[in-house]
């Protein structure tokens, strides 16, 4: 799986100069309001960049001038742009690198530069230059003529070039179709009348959906099309839940299917308006964990909600298979989630005194001695990886 290997972001809320690796599964710890969320929020903008959402995006933020970092609190001075950087993977060559900077101007913004690039040639001194854009001149590599050319479309400056570029090679391709499908998950309404308690039209889903309004479809779809992968759901149910029997799927109506929980000692089923917040969270929670539609970047923000302390190893276990297929970025306050975690899964946000944010792997701290006595939730809590609990 390539993975993105690294984000740089400047001036953006309190990251005002962050860069920091990623790896398959990261999960980000720090008390509220350290810019843990911040970091899923500059994944959701720069997808939003490479799917042409970014003025829309910007604009649900509140502008980029309110998400500026306030860079000496007392006199409410803010930094004078945002920038976001971001490496991918790319086999047998060199990274490809994505950059954008977002600067306000008047109500709205500009975009004063853009690039992607790739060092692929050790050779050469100047990387290989797929999109060049700077104050709004832009350039692509155009495979045809093999060199920059001008945009013969009626370019927006509010929209970024990378996702207005039509011809490009397969990899700069690649790229922005992996990020823009990055996706943002936020803690699942689970009201009385939420959509992952109604019965739902029948239709081929392969991911649950942001509100579970794909629920029932897609674990039905898995069901009949992909068993294996079902009955690993219904197999990791049973193990956070041992009187678990099975799901079913009655019809409601035409084209409309509701969902029941069968449990051992019960002679009737449960449908899902009669379940439990957690219950129903973490049923959602596998399905998504498990879905063979899930996308290159999965965003997590505070998946512990609800759940019972004890089914956060088996959360923990969801989370990391599906790493292997997903990379995933998880923000949580959950100690005991961060127990059954490895270091090289872990980072820790902290908040200096000038009220800047700062990122810490725990793989690159000095734990082994202390991994010896303590689990790493533990460590966390004596205050030896930061990120304060």
């Amino acid at each position: 799986m390539n993975i993105f290997e690294r984000i740089h972001v400047q001036g953006f809320r309190r990251l005002h100069d962050v860069d920091l690796p990623l790896k398959p599964l990261n999960v980000l710890i720090g008390a509220n309001g350290s810019g843990k969320t911040t970091i899923l929020d500059v994944f959701t903008l720069l997808s939003a960049s490479a799917s042409g959402d970014l003025k829309a995006t910007v604009s649900d933020y509140g502008g980029i001038d309110s998400n500026l970092s306030a860079l000496n609190s007392v006199a409410g001075d803010k930094a004078r742009f945002a920038r976001f950087e971001v490496d991918k993977s790319v086999p047998n060559y060199a990274p490809l690198k994505y950059a954008i900077s977002l600067k306000p101007s008047g109500t709205s913004y500009e975009i004063p530069d853009e690039s992607l690039t790739q060092h692929s040639d050790p050779s050469k001194p100047d990387p290989m230059k797929y999109i060049e854009s700077i104050h709004g001149r832009v350039h692509y590599f155009d495979p045809g003529e093999g060199r920059l050319v001008s945009p013969e479309w009626e370019h927006d400056s509010h929209e970024s070039a990378l996702s207005q570029v039509s011809r490009m090679y397969q990899e700069p391709n690649n790229f922005r179709k992996g990020l823009a499908s990055s996706t943002h998950y936020h803690v699942l309404d689970v009201g009385m009348r939420a959509p992952v308690r109604l019965p739902q039209p029948m239709r081929e889903a392969h991911l649950p959906g942001k509100d579970g309004e794909d629920l029932v479809s897609c674990l039905f779809w898995m069901r009949e099309a992909d068993p294996d992968r079902f009955e690993t759901i219904e197999d990791t149910l049973r193990v956070g839940f041992p009187g678990f029997d099975r799901l079913n799927f009655p019809p409601v109506a035409a084209g409309t299917m509701a969902m029941t929980w069968k449990e051992q000692n019960f002679k009737h089923p449960f449908f899902m308006h009669q379940l439990s917040e957690g219950t129903l969270r973490f049923l959602w929670l596998v399905t998504l964990l498990y879905s063979p539609g899930l996308t290159e970047v999965t965003l997590l923000d505070e998946p512990e909600v609800s759940l019972h302390p004890e089914l956060l190893s088996v959360l923990a276990d969801c989370m990391r298979e599906a790493s292997t297929r997903t990379q995933l970025i998880v923000a949580t306050h959950a100690d005991r989630l961060v127990r059954f975690l490895r270091p090289d899964e872990v980072v820790a946000i902290d908040v200096e005194d000038d009220g800047v944010s700062t990122a810490t792997r725990a793989d690159a701290l000095d734990l082994d001695d202390w991994l010896d006595e303590y689990t790493l939730d533990q460590i966390w809590q004596h205050g030896r990886m930061g990120g304060r609990p």
